[in-house]
């Protein structure tokens, strides 16, 4: 195999794409990770940052690298509150649900860094940046990829992790259906008055759903998912004002807000890829699903993908092509089902708490209310949805 010969090329170096390189670290495959800019830690605090499951923290320890990030600036979440818009609740919990925590808070460029770093260390692993792709060729041996600068590497498979408008998704005509939902998430964080203790909030309000996750420390990260006209309102408010109203809209209460980082705002859409693989080729992270961000589990679909994808490649014998369509065949039914099921769950929910008629607020207030006095109930969705079954 020449230099420019790989087993795999991944197209990519966000949080997907180096979680699936780091987790090729022990096998026989020679990797290539091709990104156009190599990640940069945050000065202050990251005002992108992800709540992550146990299952995903466990494969970020299985791959190495949990052990490498600041202890100081991950926020466990030991409980959450759930508030409709008329006064119903729902309320989680680690200790009764019989875990060690519900999740932890994470920052995206502290993940980031540290996978990065990994992915230097690892002995079979190539990292081209920065690199940018221009053309692909799909061959009956290999994948064919050309860069800007005229070099070409070649791969038995090539995967796409390169984001929601993936070049490689694009390059290949592979059809991309997005709902728009007309709203923006709102992001910043906020040190609070009155301690956390380790609870997220979140409430389902008439102008869209506003999540309070817990930082390290007296801080908050919030996303506000609203229509777009409020959102950018909100944006252009003074830091005072801002912090005013997160407090208000979430009855303040941790108290006073004051705002740690700029906020800013990005479009919210579902975003459906009917096909996750094929010869030579498989997508994974954003570049195969995108969800609406009041689930709390968009990159945590990501590194699940990656998982069940180097589970696969690692098992395969010396002599098994890991391009083989069949064998990524497996990998789109592993990762199908519950992919269209955590879009199917969160897309309806968001749809049912944006009805405003009367009738659909008390059913789905006396739904939360119910499921809340049904604690065996309740108890099994929170181990299911944290990944502990």
């Amino acid at each position: 195999m020449s230099a420019n010969e790989f087993d795999v090329l991944i197209v990519g170096g966000g949080l997907a794409g180096l979680s699936l390189a780091c987790a090729l670290r022990d096998t026989r495959l020679k990797v290539a990770l091709l990104e156009q800019r190599a990640p940069v830690r945050s000065s202050g605090w990251d005002a992108r940052v992800y709540a992550i499951s146990p299952a995903n923290a466990d494969f970020l320890q299985a791959i190495g690298t949990w052990k490498h990030l600041a202890a100081e600036r991950i926020a466990p979440i030991r409980a959450m509150q759930i508030h409709g818009d008329t006064g119903a609740r729902l309320d989680f919990s680690a200790y009764e649900a019989g875990l060690p925590e519900l999740g932890w808070v994470l920052e995206s460029s502290q993940m980031a860094c540290e996978l990065w770093e990994s992915a230097k260390r690892q002995a079979n692993v190539s990292l081209y940046c920065p690199a940018i792709p221009k053309s692909l060729s799909i061959g009956p041996d290999a994948a064919k990829l050309t860069l800007a600068d005229s070099q070409t590497l070649s791969a038995k498979l090539l995967v796409g992790a390169d984001g929601r408008d993936s070049w490689v998704r694009e390059a290949l005509g592979w059809q991309a259906i997005h709902t728009p939902y007309g709203e923006m998430g709102l992001v910043a964080n906020f040190e609070c008055e009155r301690p956390h203790r380790g609870i997220a909030r979140q409430w389902f309000r008439r102008d869209g759903v506003l999540a309070w996750l817990p930082l390290a420390g007296e801080r908050i990260s919030i996303v506000w998912s609203t229509a777009d006209d409020k959102a950018l309102a909100l944006l252009a408010l003074p830091a005072g004002e801002l912090c005013a109203q997160v407090a208000a809209a979430g009855n303040r209460e941790l108290g006073a807000l004051r705002l740690l980082t700029p906020a800013a705002a990005f479009p919210l859409r579902l975003m459906r890829v009917p096909r996750m693989a094929g010869s030579r080729l498989a997508l994974l992270g954003d570049a195969a699903h995108g969800i609406h961000p009041l689930s709390g589990h968009g990159i945590n679909l990501g590194y699940q993908d990656a998982r069940e994808l180097a589970g696969l490649l690692a098992g395969t014998p010396e002599w098994q092509d890991v391009g083989n369509p069949r064998l990524l065949a497996r990998y789109q039914r592993a990762r199908r089902e519950e992919t269209l099921l955590m879009q199917g769950a969160t897309h309806a929910l968001h749809e049912l708490f944006r009805q405003d008629l009367p009738v659909v607020r008390v059913v789905r207030n006396l739904g939360m209310n119910l499921t809340n006095a049904l604690p065996v109930l309740k108890n099994q969705f929170v181990r299911y949805a944290v990944g502990a079954f």
